[in-house]
């Protein structure tokens, strides 16, 4: 048997999607997902696209397992070992208060408790010099000791400083590795070799917290893949948009925090781009959450961190804003009579109440079934029937409550799931100096497509474009992405006439590091490199991230360093700074390194249907209106049609309000069209 499919799995909160490609033939799945055993939906998705795993040549697998560890408080116990004088590290935190106006705001709980902080005697100042040397002859015994005193699974280590000199660090971490095997070791120094030392104990601490987990479930998986007749290439999407071979994710389990999301923001730039879309803001709307991303001249926004539950991750990931705003979240009233959407989730058990697996609380999903935006017969292409009269029944106190009609109580759920994810969207567009009206929205997920268009009048967006399988595109971007690995330092550079060789020589050192990794890893291509300078005005505690181009490093001057970051300042805050004679300062060097593993898409057909189109009657903004309804064979024989118009596809439903209209282009993506825009 020809091991020539390429397949793409991704677990979500409601729905386990898989993409296979071999040659010109693509299949898809989409089946329910098992909390608690994911591996079983991946299984029964194989199962369910009729593809052997002996027939597979290449697997990419994003899952939410690494999220959840966290989220749910499931990860491994963990010891942290920090410099003497600094136990309280992760319970200080910093001063800032996300929630400003709330008056029993409580930081986040970290994931390891002070009782499992050790404090080691060693101190390196900020040059790097030792200020207190390590003696591990002396420490060893008491070390010894605390571990064995509760049954640790893992061990963080970050110690002051040592994002300069890694000595200390390196020396701790080869003496757990020789006494202690069965743990789990994570070093700062390689996981975040980064500056503050807040942000980098939390992303050290996070990631020996879901090492254990995430070895554990790949381990799982590896071996039923391979108990299966699996013999080809196994890889792990990571949340910066490449992926990298399953091993070096058991190592290094931090960099798949949010491995899904960003897949689907690969697969978009991807699909829109066959239709010559580079500038792009992306809406996926799946079971759980909406995640949104501004991707211009086709690169998706890469910022230096995220947080998880409110704990910061200093890893590259790809620049996702997040709402609780899927087809499962929950719509309900607070004590004062607001109605709120989400956060929390029916997920997929018991999923909406239309799914009639036991869910009763009124769901988005329940509410476009209830609107008529959603047809029971016809969801997923008719795989999966629903029960409208249990969404009604669901809707009925909520309605009660404000003394509106059923359909009305929908339709309002509907706009304010919308209302937060226009503003997910100004978070990452108007808030970042970028003008949402100069992009095209890109849905995908489920229920993306359903909302769409309402979301980019509200932005003022003019056009739409919907790839084909839009539900299971974060699917296929996993098969698209490449194979990436990013190299993160922080040093400290002024800008002068020495600045230009500094960047030139830490370039040439990360790309080394880069590069020789990969050959450990088995990648073995050409590289394609991006460079982004942390920089600021002296004196200034926060940086912008500055994009230089490798290719114009040979020629580079402190001239260009100087404008680069001044352009990025006018366009963040419309502003040069009053920059005249002010010093500048480069604190960080950020390399991002692909190694191209580029898929030829398909080009998919469609044969003209010019069969008659069928109706329905859909409740929006308290109207009941005809609606035609259509394949997009149906579409493709009739050119252009104008909204009211529902597109039954077999992964999302797509609705075409009134004033716009819907066209089928040459790569097979749909064109929504606002009337009147040009």
């Amino acid at each position: 048997m020809t091991a020539d499919w390429r397949v793409g799995v991704e677990v979500g909160g409601t729905f386990t999607d898989l993409v296979a490609l071999q040659g010109s033939t693509v299949r898809i799945a989409k089946v329910p997902s098992v909390p608690g055993r994911p591996e079983e939906g991946v299984f029964a998705a194989f199962e369910a696209a009729g593809i052997p795993l002996a027939a597979m040549g290449d697997l990419v697998h994003g899952s939410t397992v690494a999220t959840n560890a966290v989220l749910e408080r499931k990860g491994a116990l963990t010891a942290l070992l920090v410099t003497q004088g600094f136990a309280d590290l992760l319970l200080v935190q910093r001063q800032d208060r996300p929630k400003v106006y709330e008056l029993r705001y409580a930081k986040p709980a970290p994931v390891v408790q002070r009782r499992d902080v050790f404090e080691v005697p060693e101190r390196r100042l900020a040059d790097g010099s030792v200020a207190q040397r390590l003696d591990l002859d002396a420490l060893g015994p008491q070390l010894d000791a605390f571990l064995f005193a509760r049954p640790y699974q893992a061990v963080a280590i970050c110690l002051l400083n040592a994002y300069v000199d890694p000595a200390h660090e390196q020396a701790l971490a080869a003496w757990l590795r020789r006494h202690r095997p069965d743990l789990h070791v994570s070093c700062s120094s390689e996981v975040s070799r980064e500056f503050r030392e807040y942000e980098r104990a939390s992303t050290t601490a996070l990631s020996a917290y879901v090492q254990p987990v995430i070895d554990r479930y790949l381990g799982r998986f590896e071996e039923r893949l391979q108990a299966n007749g699996f013999r080809g290439r196994f890889s792990v999407m990571q949340s910066n948009g490449g992926r990298l071979p399953a091993a070096a994710i058991r190592r290094n389990a931090i960099t798949a925090l949010f491995s899904g999301p960003a897949g689907g923001v690969t697969g978009a730039v991807r699909v829109a781009g066959l239709s010559g879309y580079r500038n792009l803001i992306t809406l996926d709307m799946g079971g759980t959450s909406t995640d949104v991303c501004l991707v211009a001249d086709g690169q998706p926004a890469v910022t230096s961190g995220t947080a998880v539950d409110g704990l910061p991750v200093r890893t590259p990931v790809v620049d996702i804003a997040s709402v609780g705003a899927g087809g499962g979240s929950i719509v309900w009233s607070d004590s004062g009579g607001m109605l709120h959407v989400g956060p929390r989730s029916a997920g997929a058990d018991p999923g909406p109440a239309c799914y009639g697996r036991g869910g009763v609380q009124p769901t988005i999903t329940d509410a476009h079934v209830v609107r008529g935006t959603i047809r029971p017969k016809a969801f997923l292409g008719g795989r999966m029937a629903l029960d409208a009269a249990a969404s009604r029944r669901a809707f009925e106190e909520l309605a009660a409550t404000y003394r509106v009609e059923v359909q009305q109580m929908a339709d309002d759920a509907v706009r304010i799931a919308d209302a937060n994810v226009v503003r997910a969207v100004q978070l990452i567009s108007t808030e970042l100096g970028e003008d949402p009206r100069d992009y095209v929205l890109v849905p995908f997920g489920g229920a993306g497509p359903l909302h769409a268009a309402r979301i980019a009048e509200e932005l003022g967006i003019a056009t739409v474009v919907i790839p084909a399988d839009a539900g299971v595109l974060s699917a296929f971007g996993l098969v698209a992405a490449e194979f990436t690995q990013y190299e993160v330092l922080t040093r400290r550079v002024r800008i002068d006439a020495q600045a230009p060789a500094a960047v030139r020589e830490v370039f040439a050192t990360q790309r080394t590091a880069v590069e020789q990794r990969f050959a450990a890893l088995g990648v073995a291509a050409q590289c394609r490199y991006t460079l982004t300078l942390q920089m600021r005005f002296v004196g200034q505690a926060f940086e912008l991230d500055v994009p230089v181009d490798p290719a114009a490093l040979p020629g580079l001057t402190e001239a260009a360093l100087q404008e680069a970051f001044l352009a990025t300042h006018e366009q963040v805050y419309f502003s040069r700074g009053g920059a005249a004679g002010k010093p500048l300062e480069i604190v960080g060097f950020r390399l991002g390194a692909s190694a191209p593993e580029m898929v030829d898409l398909p080009r998919r057909s469609l044969a003209a249907d010019p069969g008659p189109l069928g109706s329905t009657e859909v409740y929006e903004w308290r109207t009941r209106h005809a609606c035609a309804v259509a394949t997009r064979g149906q579409l493709l024989a009739r050119g252009e049609v104008p909204g009211p118009l529902l597109l039954e596809d077999e992964t999302a439903t797509i609705y075409v309000p009134p004033g716009w209209s819907a066209r089928n282009d040459d790569a097979c993506n749909l064109v929504l069209q606002r009337k009147g825009a040009t």
